[in-house]
């Protein structure tokens, strides 16, 4: 069992050809991101930093 206790935010990726679609939320249940993103590793790359920067540890 994974305790998930140190994860400050869930993220979860719907992966696309084009574009994907990121959805990211608090344990609370509180959406912290909701949107569409270009298929490109620097756009993940920086979606990751900015979550890791406003909310601490992220699990995708």
């Amino acid at each position: 069992m994974i305790d998930t206790g140190d994860i400050d935010v869930f993220l979860g990726l719907d992966v696309g050809k084009g574009v994907h679609h990121a959805t990211a939320v608090t344990p609370a249940g509180k959406t912290a991101f909701d949107k569409r993103l270009p298929n490109t590793e620097p756009k993940l790359r920086e979606l990751f930093a900015k979550l890791k920067a406003k909310h601490g540890t992220v699990l995708v």
